[in-house]
């Protein structure tokens, strides 16, 4: 029977560690009840369509399954031939790429900033109006970015007309979409990833602080050399998982906000395979483009999981 070490070097046998966890289980019942929704949650919705998939690789039929003809890759072959395609996966990777460079270290900054302040009241306050945005969805969220940016009434609209003399549809211009999703997913998101951040620092050793302040380091220093080494594994940890949202550009965002004047800059893959599987009825080829951009993010994962960890950082797993 194969053996495994315990922490103090004794060897057990596998029924003597499964025995064990049981043991751990039954002692700690109660926070793995906690877990029974949510692995319900997975189960139901991320494990169980997963079944689903094999629709890739068939010429659906959606009025008789049964009768659905196996065709292989040819659904993946459509997928690349296809004119339309290649414009939705550049947007696709050019709004991702935005996104991920110049929303990135913003709460890693915004963080290191707010852990200096010094009034409490001011830090506490900030600190909901920053978090705020990411418990709105953005159904309601684009709403409000469609009664600011309105062409006639738009309060913003109102401002930029007035800075630079000219009348810009931010919504309807192509010029202008791009920047506007960066922007409004940077401060949707940003309260999030400072909350993260903030739990981070809350974890670093206050004795540090003393010894660099006891050796003439100034609130600067020791932001650069105590606080943000230590919290060096949570950002790569963090990095690692929006890296897998290479082709993630934001279903819930673009499609509020878009319409058929921008298609040439915000058409990405969810809004493509939405139109190809919903409205045309082509469930095969929307769920191979859906599969291509599982497999990518897979392959993003994995790829900058082993690249921290060869860089001598800690990885994901």
């Amino acid at each position: 029977m194969a053996q495994v070490k315990t922490v103090s070097g004794k060897k057990e046998t596998w029924k003597e560690r499964c025995a064990r966890t049981a043991r751990e289980v039954v002692k700690r019942r109660w926070l793995f009840f906690l877990l029974i929704p949510g692995i319900i949650f997975f189960a139901v919705f991320k494990y169980i369509p997963m079944y689903g998939l094999k629709i890739a690789f068939q010429d659906y039929n959606q009025y008789d399954p049964s009768k659905s003809q196996w065709v292989g890759f040819q659904q993946f072959m459509d997928l690349f031939s296809k004119n339309s395609f290649l414009p939705v996966l550049r947007n696709t990777i050019v709004i991702s790429l935005l996104k991920l460079i110049l929303g990135f270290p913003i709460p890693v900054i915004l963080a290191l900033m707010m852990n200096e302040m010094k009034n409490m009241a001011f830090k506490k306050v900030s600190q909901t109006l920053l978090y705020l945005p990411h418990f709105i969805s953005w159904v309601i969220l684009s709403g409000i970015i469609m009664t600011l940016l309105d062409p006639d009434n738009g309060m913003i609209t109102n401002l930029i007309q007035t800075l630079t003399r000219q009348h810009i549809m931010v919504l309807t211009d192509s010029r202008y979409f791009v920047p506007m999703l960066i922007i409004t997913d940077i401060y949707k998101g940003l309260g999030w990833g400072t909350i993260i951040y903030f739990a981070a620092i809350s974890g670093i050793d206050p004795s540090l602080y003393e010894a660099a302040a006891i050796d003439g380091a100034g609130k600067w220093k020791q932001a650069i050399n105590i606080t943000l080494p230590c919290i060096v594994p949570t950002i790569i940890i963090q990095f690692i998982l929006s890296s897998s949202n290479i082709l993630n550009a934001g279903f819930d965002q673009i499609f509020m906000l878009y319409t058929s004047h921008v298609y040439d800059v915000a058409d990405i893959i969810d809004t493509y395979v939405y139109r190809m599987g919903i409205i045309n009825n082509d469930y095969s080829f929307s769920t191979a483009a859906g599969m291509f951009k599982s497999v990518v993010a897979l392959i993003m994962i994995l790829f900058v999981n082993q690249v921290a960890k060869r860089t001598g950082n800690e990885g994901l797993f």
